[in-house]
């Protein structure tokens, strides 16, 4: 079981979004990590078959998508940023209409709907219109019609926005045990959401793709760029224009201890720290704490 991106390109009038993309995707979790607006979304359309690309192509198992038509979309499961409903429509109404649309039988559709309510939390509201519900409950119907054909390759544009906690917690218990003989490609600006669970990573910044690998192998690449030190309180303005700050801790005698990243150590008395996900990805999208 293969999904192979074929030199991928998506060119608007001013911009190129996807800028000539490969990669080769496996049984297992795939990570897709990158700051918003590094390409991600447009990526995943393309996949879906939603967008058509300028250049390049998806295959499945060696056979273009767009040949294999009906077959892919049998067995493919996708969740956008964004998914559509009727506003008349309760939890139970819209799945068993996407169940429809894919093809299930009544018994089928029966059967998972109400194993995936259950796995996702939303027993309870089954008969509630979506429309009613909360952001994080929405977002959980829309990963439950994603799952309804237990689809071999699944692709997710950021799906934990709006769960909690404990909710993302469930769901990457869900996820891992889902993919262990399928596709999972989920794409994300939230580190945690990946860092356990992903088989490999590939990290997408500026519509290309700039690095592949496991966990273990992608944080190498801030080997020796991530530094931890305590500092007086009222240095810490001054330290922040200058390194991008990891974590800040108040101590209770008035210190911070900070982590933070730099190619060598600017704090006196810093000691070096084992790099994880999250410095590799403000070390590769500085920006994104400046947000914050």
């Amino acid at each position: 079981m293969e999904l192979e991106i074929c030199n991928i390109t998506k060119q608007y009038k001013d911009k190129c979004a996807v800028d000539d993309v490969s990669l080769k995707l496996t049984p297992g979790v795939w990570g897709l990590l990158g700051a918003n607006g590094a390409g991600k979304t447009t990526l995943m359309r393309m996949i879906a078959g939603i967008l058509r690309p300028t250049s390049g192509c998806v295959r499945y198992d060696g056979v273009e998508t767009e040949t294999l038509k009906e077959a892919f979309r049998d067995i493919f499961g996708y969740l956008p940023q964004e998914f559509g409903f009727y506003p008349g429509f309760s939890v139970q109404d819209y799945l068993e209409y996407i169940a429809a649309l894919k093809g299930l039988t009544k018994s089928e559709s029966k059967e998972r709907i109400q194993t995936l309510l259950k796995r996702v939390s939303l027993e309870n509201v089954r008969n509630k219109k979506i429309s009613k519900l909360s952001g994080g409950m929405k977002r959980r119907v829309g990963i439950a019609q994603a799952l309804l054909n237990e689809p071999e390759v699944l692709v997710l544009d950021e799906p934990t926005s709006g769960l909690d906690p404990g909710e993302r917690v469930k769901f990457r218990n869900l996820l891992s045990e889902f993919a262990q003989d399928r596709i999972v490609l989920i794409s994300t600006h939230i580190v945690s959401d990946i860092e356990y669970i992903a088989t490999c990573n590939a990290v997408m910044k500026d519509g290309r793709i700039i690095a592949t690998g496991k966990t273990e192998e992608l944080v190498r690449m801030v080997d020796g760029k991530v530094w931890s030190a305590s500092i007086d309180g009222r240095e810490l303005g001054f330290y922040e224009h200058k390194v991008p700050m990891v974590n800040i801790y108040n101590e209770e005698n008035g210190d911070v201890k900070v982590r933070y990243l730099s190619g060598t150590a600017v704090i006196p008395g810093s000691e070096s720290e084992k790099p994880r996900m999250e410095d590799l990805y403000l070390w590769l999208f500085p920006e994104s704490a400046k947000e914050e």
